[in-house]
This record gives structure tokens, sequence and C-alpha cells, in this order.
């Protein structure tokens, strides 16, 4: 980072500072995403703003190696206690929160001490993806839709710590809900639209005391952002209302998980390629090359986009999880779901969604993935096979067979398998951060090999 850009960060820093000021904020929060899928970070207080924006906050790099518990690997090229880091918040994004009083946010870039990109920076690495895409005449608009559970904050008398406790009943998708939550859901809008992310639609969700939240289409960076805050907010809320929100994949090992899924479409020339073509339900040959490149890496894609011991036990059939590696028009039970949108609407809806991810993923380091995967299939002019219109889960062993229709993996060992032969993949992310997913994970089975279904759900209940 050279020393006019310091300069020119601090200077945003210092006019950005008086405006909190005069907001009543006294500190803003840098927080930035780990391996782990876990938000982690630091806050300054609102004066030290420009300073930070010009030389950073130091921040050690063992946090690339963080555990769900906390517990640190000893990874190849993460884990030491050696080194610093510099934190520098992206004041383009920075955001008073509505639902902490006195508080700001501003996502953080990592660089060396010698201001070079932290080889291991997820937010970097997304943007330097965007960029080659943008190379070769390619955006993509994505989007995350945000499952969570809300779970009574005071446990009644004779719980287990860290049990769940539904905070709310009612049936799925009811109004019942609805109403049980109408306070809540007021509170939470309405921070989210103070704080300028445009919302497209709230609902009660399947599984006990479950509830979903989308939000409009960005660039992938951005998308990313907003997903962190969007959760960051909801855990706010939560709070403020005497309840904790849990996005883990799954909650309890009986019930319905949290998904994460991410919607994309691919432009080319301000042109949707997700339709109006002449390929299969719509697709151009563009958009159909994208869609065939995520389904070709979905299985080591996995590895990013369900990343724990827990997310195996969410993608089971029959339970709209995706968990075949499969894509078809409004198929719910497709990995890979296209949604071609209403017809005089499709030159801006049209997009596919990505069923068999959750929200346990560090979104910068799945958006990565998914836009290198995509971008391999355009470049390659992949093609796609025959869409499939039913739930592949009623079709018997046989007959999936003879349609070429397989599961996605089943386990975390087996997606970690297919993460680390597939070169693209490994090109996409590096040596390093490549290197240092695959020891996270492993890390992860480690520490929860052995233990029971409820066991598992136990342990990760409360990290995201």
């Amino acid at each position: 980072m050279e020393q006019e850009e310091r300069d020119r960060r601090r200077e945003q820093g210092g006019r950005l500072a008086s405006r909190l000021r005069g907001a009543g904020v006294v500190g803003v929060v840098l927080p930035w995403v780990d391996t782990s899928g876990v938000t982690r970070g630091k806050a300054v207080p609102v004066d030290r703003l420009p300073d930070a924006a010009a030389w950073g906050v130091g921040m050690s790099p063992v946090f690339d190696a963080f555990l769900f518990d906390d517990s640190i690997i000893a990874g190849r090229f993460a884990g030491s206690a050696v080194g610093d880091l510099r934190l520098h918040p992206d004041l383009d994004r920075l955001t008073v929160l509505a639902a902490q009083p006195g508080w700001a946010w501003a996502p953080a870039d990592r660089y060396d001490l010698d201001g070079e990109p932290h080889v291991q920076d997820s937010r970097l690495l997304l943007r330097r993806t965007v960029d080659a895409l943008a190379s070769e005449g390619l955006a993509v608009r994505a989007a995350f839709e945000v499952e969570w559970v809300l779970g009574l904050a005071d446990l009644p008398a004779g719980s287990e710590p860290g049990a769940f406790v539904p905070a709310f009943s009612g049936p799925a998708y009811g109004m019942a809900r609805h109403v049980e939550v109408s306070d809540y859901a007021r509170d939470l809008l309405t921070a989210l639209a103070d704080q300028g992310i445009a919302v497209e639609q709230f609902h009660p969700e399947y599984a006990a005391a479950q509830l979903e939240v989308s939000v409009a289409a960005e660039d992938p960076v951005a998308a990313a952002d907003t997903t962190v805050l969007v959760r960051h907010t909801i855990k706010a809320v939560s709070a403020r209302h005497h309840v904790r929100a849990s996005f883990s994949p799954k909650v309890l090992a009986g019930s319905v998980g949290n998904g994460g899924h991410v919607h994309l479409s691919v432009w080319r020339d301000g042109a949707n390629l997700m339709t109006g073509g002449d390929r299969a339900c719509g697709l151009t040959s563009g958009g159909e090359a994208f869609v065939a490149g995520l389904l070709q890496h979905l299985p080591g894609l996995l590895a990013v986009g369900a990343p724990t011991v827990a997310s195996y036990l969410r993608l089971v059939p029959s339970h709209w999880a995706g968990a075949f590696a499969v894509w078809g028009p409004e198929n719910r039970e497709a990995a890979l779901r296209l949604v071609p949108g209403p017809r005089g609407h499709r030159e801006a809806a049209a997009n596919v969604e990505v069923k068999c991810i959750d929200a346990a993923a560090n979104p910068y380091l799945l958006l990565t993935g998914l836009l290198a995967a995509g971008r391999a299939g355009v470049a390659s002019r992949a093609t796609l096979p025959a869409p499939v219109d039913v739930d592949p889960g009623t079709l018997s062993d046989e007959q999936r067979r003879a349609a070429g229709i397989r599961a996605v993996p089943s386990s975390l060992e087996e997606a970690l398998r297919a993460f680390e032969a597939d070169d693209v993949l490994r090109a996409a992310f590096g040596e390093e951060v490549a290197a240092t997913i695959a020891d996270v994970r492993r890390g992860e089975v480690a520490a929860l090999a052995g233990r029971s279904p409820e066991e598992v759900t136990a342990a990760l209940r409360w990290v995201h």
C-alpha cells in the first residue's frame, strides 16, 4: 500500500469520524471471517478511525487456523504464533449499526506489515476473482438467503447448558408464527432498512422457531459483506429481544437445518446470460456453461460451502437441501435450482440457486469457489446434462444410475477429497488458502471424530 493511498484513507477516515461522532457513534467494529466461517474482529474508538484506515489495526495471522471451538491447528501455512497483520476497514462500506446504538461497522481487509495483501485474506481474494471475471467481460450478481432459528436465552430449570429451546411455536410458514414474532421482525426489518440493506422478503420457515430473510442481488463482494452484516444485525436484534440466534446447519440432530443458499446470475454487455437463449430452459450458451461449471465442480465446492461435520447431517434427500448433484428448473430438491423468474421480468430475475450449502461457510471463500467454477465452465464451453424435474430421492438406485444422477458428498471427508483433487478450485484459491482450507477441515473432522449426531449438533449449535 503506497503512502498516497494511506493518506487518502486517513482523510476519508477523518471525514467519517466527524460524521459518526455527530451521530453518537463511539466505536467501529472491524470484522473478518475466518476459514471455519466464524466472524471475528476488533473494534476501535471513533477517534482512532483515521489512523486505523491508514495504518490498520494489529491482529495475529494465527486466526486463519482457528477451529470452531477456538482451538488452533498447526497448518502448513497457518497456525503460527509468530507475525502480525493489519486490519484495514473498508470505509466505503462503513455502516452505522441500527440495533447497536453507539456502534458502526466496516468490513476489514488484512494486509501484512509491508502493506501487501495478506495471502490468506478471503475478501481480497474474492475481489481479485471478480476482477478476473471482469477482464473477460463477465459480471456476476449474487445474493444470500439467510435462515436462522431462535432459541430461548433464559433456559428452563433443568436444561442442559447450551440447549436449544425454541423461542416460539406456530406451524411452518404459518401466520400464527408470524404473529408470534411480529415485534421481533418489525425491529429487524427496521434495522436492516436503516442500514441500507434491501430486503426482498421475510417469512417463517419450516423448522421449529426458524425464520428466513432474502436480500437483493449485488456484486459478489458487496453480497458477501451484506450477508455478514445481516447476520450481525440478527444477532444484535435477537439479544435485545432476549433470544439467541443460530445459523448452524443443524441445530437439532432430528430436525431440518439452516441453509445458506446463494443465488447467482452471470451477465455480459448488460445482458443476463441466464435467460433469453436457445439452450435448455432458456439459458444462453454462456449461462449454460457457467451452470455446467458449477455442477462439474460441486463435489469439491462442498468443502467450502458445507464446511462442518454438521453440514452433512443437513444434506439428506427429500428435505429441500439439494442432496443430489443435478440441476433443474424450479426443482427444490436439485443442488442447482434454475430460477427463470416470472414472464416479463426474466431479464432481471433469472438466476441459479445453489442449495447444497449453508451459513457456516465463509461467504468470501464460497463465492470465490463458485465464481471460479462458473468461470472454468465458460472457458471450456461446458454443457449441461438433461435437467431433472423430479425429486431424485423418489427414484430407485437403478433409476438414478441410469439417469447419471449422483449424490453430493455425504461427509466432510468425502468433500475434502474431492476438493483436493480439483485442480480448478485449488488454483483459484492458491496454494496457501487451499492448504489451509484442507487443514482446518481435517482439524474439525478430528475434533468431532466418534461423536454422535446429537453431540455434533450440540458442539456447533451456537458457533455460527
